[in-house]
């Protein structure tokens, strides 16, 4: 007989398909190490930690990622991405998880493994331009709407009143993560942030290969997750985005239909952060 009170059972199962949702097959989560880059309970470690969060945030930093046509003829090239859009997003998040909260020596490897995929993806534009998935302000881009979407769906979920010494050095623990990845320029703080932000909207194109992968990113639902929580993250990503880049993507601008997105996401971030606290 099943002696867990009810509430232990909800979290526990709370908690098991969180994990199934990120990790593939078999895989263990990571395991917070007292050896990582980064210090426990600093600005990057809270952020990273928040699951919704970083659920959103990563769905609206891979729309803005996908607008930079560099960027997105790597994923047309060199990604099986229309079959398993999944498994990407999944990718993504053990990446981060692995250099945010592992022992230094495995976020080291990790970032290594990354430079020599990076290594491998070059090829050629459309219009004859070279790209490659090494090149400094390609990867700025990539890093800038990565961080930039992290934090404002921390803060808008989690903490809105974040206070900016932290934000600041949120943005300086992540740099080390760019940098070791190649990108330039790497943002140092939020001023910096916003500006390399205005600067590189100079490289991004909308195009109809950009809106097929919005769409796949905003209607693919991982195995096992309910289609109402997908739709919840995707509409909430969406809201989240600068009213450019959803002009660029085709897509709608939020109404009054995303205040019920935001208050459930605020719902599903407060039962989660229970969960895994309890745990």
């Amino acid at each position: 007989m099943d002696k867990r009170r009810p509430t232990d059972r909800l979290r526990e199962e709370l908690v098991r398909r969180v994990r199934a949702t990120f990790n593939e097959d078999g895989q263990q989560s990571v395991p917070p190490s007292d050896e990582a880059l980064f210090e426990r309970d600093s600005p990057i470690r809270m952020v990273h930690a928040d699951v919704v969060g970083m659920m959103v945030g990563g769905i609206r930093g891979l729309l803005l990622q996908m607008l930079h046509p560099h960027a997105l003829q790597g994923v047309l090239d060199h990604s099986d991405f229309r079959a398993d859009m999944h498994g990407r997003l999944r990718r993504t998040a053990r990446f981060i998880a692995v250099t945010t909260f592992g022992h230094r020596n495995e976020a080291t490897a990790a970032i290594e493994r990354v430079n020599r995929i990076h290594e491998r993806v070059r090829g050629t534009l459309p219009d004859g331009t070279a790209y490659s998935a090494r090149d400094p302000r390609t990867l700025a881009w990539v890093h800038v709407a990565e961080a930039t979407s992290f934090l404002a769906a921390y803060q808008r979920h989690v903490r809105p009143d974040m206070p900016n010494h932290e934000k600041d050095e949120y943005f300086r623990q992540f740099a080390l993560i760019a940098r070791a990845l190649g990108a330039d320029p790497v943002p140092t703080d939020q001023r910096e942030a916003d500006a390399m932000f205005r600067d590189l909207r100079a490289d991004l194109r909308g195009s109809a290969e950009a809106r097929e992968v919005a769409q796949l990113v905003l209607t693919g639902r991982p195995e096992g997750a309910p289609p109402a929580l997908q739709a919840m993250l995707a509409a909430e990503a969406v809201a989240l985005l600068p009213p450019f880049a959803r002009s660029m993507l085709g897509l709608e601008r939020p109404g009054l239909a995303a205040l019920p997105a935001r208050a459930a996401t605020w719902g599903v971030g407060k039962t989660l952060r229970w969960a895994f606290r309890q745990g």
